[in-house]
């Protein structure tokens, strides 16, 4: 089970974002900008205000060259990429007009997935070397799951599934309307032999449940520190493990250390605080 962003898809998503916010903000068009002279061309530089993963620079450029195609944006770091307090990251030239109205959806974008990624990077020192991967979900900002997602990878996370269409994954309500686990992985497998198959368990009855139905992966849900050790030993790599709640900052390391193969933390794209950025134009000629 790996789930991969399509390049392809990637663009298309980078495109409805970036039209849907431009349009949200601009309305029928920006009066402020109306102020500047008409093809007055400008400079502006973006400072980012505090240590950071940069993530989102192509959502970025997007607002700027939907509004002026022939802005040149110079990048000092690319998506990934860390920046420490107060380092100068891209240079823009072009229209001073269209530098002023996208100004805002841009750094939106940036801040928004800058801290998702920065957030990711800092769970994902905390379990380095210890075999496990950090995992996103589906608590994503409505509209913009790929993008978070996508900045969850730039900050060294895995993608879980994107959504309810390519992966199945039985929790607790699903179990309980099929009548048993082994009978909803036999419906699920019946139904969508392709797509690759979780199941949520509660107790290590359970987790035997779902070894012996062949699941693809089992998430131990709420699962105690000691709990957790059990699981790994019982299911002895038969199955990959996943963790899923209780899994605060603090406590990311223990468990990973545990043995098990994927903590899942909604944290990453839920909690997130934007990270602080500053565009400032240079002062035009007189």
């Amino acid at each position: 089970m790996h789930f991969e962003i399509d390049p392809e898809t990637l663009v298309e998503q980078i495109d409805r974002d970036v039209h849907a916010a431009l349009t949200e903000d601009l309305g029928p068009g920006d009066a402020t900008a109306s102020l500047v002279p008409y093809e007055t061309r400008a400079t502006a530089r973006l400072r980012c205000r505090e240590a950071a993963v940069i993530a989102g620079t192509a959502w970025f450029d997007a607002c700027f060259r939907r509004l002026d195609p022939e802005v040149e944006i110079d990048w000092t770091v690319r998506d990934g990429g860390q920046v420490e307090a107060d380092s100068l990251i891209c240079t823009l030239r072009g229209d001073a007009r269209a530098l002023l109205t996208a100004e805002r959806s841009a750094l939106n974008f940036l801040q928004l997935m800058s801290g998702t990624a920065t957030r990711t990077a800092d769970y994902a020192r905390l379990v380095a070397g210890t075999g496990t991967r950090l995992l996103d979900t589906r608590k994503t900002v409505p509209g913009l799951r790929i993008a978070q997602k996508y900045a969850v990878a730039c900050g060294g996370g895995v993608n879980h599934r994107f959504g309810l269409y390519d992966a199945i994954l039985i929790k607790e309500n699903h179990i309980l309307a099929a009548g048993g686990i082994a009978a909803a992985v036999k419906k699920a497998r019946q139904q969508h032999p392709a797509l690759p198959l979780e199941v949520e368990v509660e107790n290590l009855d359970e987790l035997e449940q779902a070894i012996a139905a062949g699941v693809d992966r089992i998430m131990l849900d709420n699962f105690e520190l000691e709990q957790i050790r059990a699981a790994v030993a019982h299911t002895a790599g038969r199955v990959p493990l996943e963790v899923s709640g209780n899994a605060e900052r603090e406590h990311l390391q223990a468990i990973a250390e545990t043995g098990v193969d994927f903590i899942s933390i909604g944290a990453l794209t839920k909690h997130v605080r934007a990270i602080d950025f500053s565009l400032r134009l240079d002062p035009l000629p007189a």
